[in-house]
């Protein structure tokens, strides 16, 4: 939302320099983006940054997605906080972000294209395992978390999605769509908040980064709202089917950003 080589630095600036039909066409993308998150758990940045790197940087883009979606979820806290204790989760945290490191060393020694192919190959594939497998209610063990975080790390320090690993992880174990939805969200809550600290101490959060979010944050909040009301409302009959098919989704995106870039 900058033209030429002038960057606004205010919201007032923003607005003024700004078409009707983009802040349409913005708050459309967010609303939607919102409601997908709210029902599901994840999708958020998926469907909105690629939209937002239409009007801006794309790291100005991602540094918005991920401020909106860290701001709604501790605004929707009392939403999903409690529903899964913590303790258990503490491996999969301190992976994470060993995972992480680790993602941006191994970023600099593999071709990223063809590492993203095996990973929407993976994700496809995992989908398709997963529908027609219905999850128990065996307890994972620490393990099993500790190589879900790692992977999400990894995925996160490499190539910023490090969603499918525990989309999977929750489709697998967890039957209750409520629990499932309080997992992604209770550690996206966490790597979310690593992610805000990585942007500040890497510079991307610029004097525009709050007038962004201020713009966008109703929208925000309107998406969530209604996402919330529709998982409540249809929640146990279609979060599976819609979380699988969102799944499949990132497969397909990440594969074909993988054979086109």
């Amino acid at each position: 939302m900058a033209s030429g080589g002038h960057t606004v630095d205010t919201l007032s600036e923003i607005i003024a320099g700004t078409e009707l039909s983009t802040f349409v066409l913005l708050w459309a993308v967010i609303i939607g983006a919102a409601i997908i998150r709210a029902f599901t758990g994840f999708g958020f940045a998926l469907a909105s940054v690629p939209v937002f790197s239409l009007f801006m940087p794309p790291a100005q883009a991602v540094v918005l997605s991920g401020s909106l979606s860290l701001l709604i979820n501790v605004f929707t806290v009392k939403t999903y906080w409690g529903e899964i204790p913590l303790q258990p989760l503490l491996p999969l945290f301190l992976a994470s972000a060993v995972g992480i490191g680790l993602g941006v060393v191994f970023l600099k020694h593999v071709d990223p294209d063809e590492f993203q192919l095996l990973i929407g190959a993976v994700v496809i594939m995992a989908s398709l395992v997963l529908s027609a497998y219905r999850p128990g209610r065996l307890r994972p063990t620490a393990w099993h978390t500790g190589v879900t975080g790692f992977a999400a790390g990894l995925m996160n320090g490499a190539f910023s999605m490090g969603g499918p690993p525990l989309i999977i992880y929750a489709m697998a174990t967890e039957p209750d769509p409520a629990r499932s939805r309080a997992f992604l969200m209770t550690c996206f809550l966490f790597t979310g908040s690593t992610a805000i600290i990585g942007f500040a101490l890497g510079g991307l959060i610029t004097p525009i980064t709050p007038a962004l979010i201020a713009l966008s944050f109703p929208a925000m909040y309107i998406g969530d709202k209604i996402g919330y009301y529709l998982f409540h409302r249809f929640g146990t009959l279609f979060y599976r089917r819609v979380a699988l098919v969102f799944l499949f989704g990132v497969g397909l995106v990440t594969m074909g950003k993988a054979l086109v870039g």
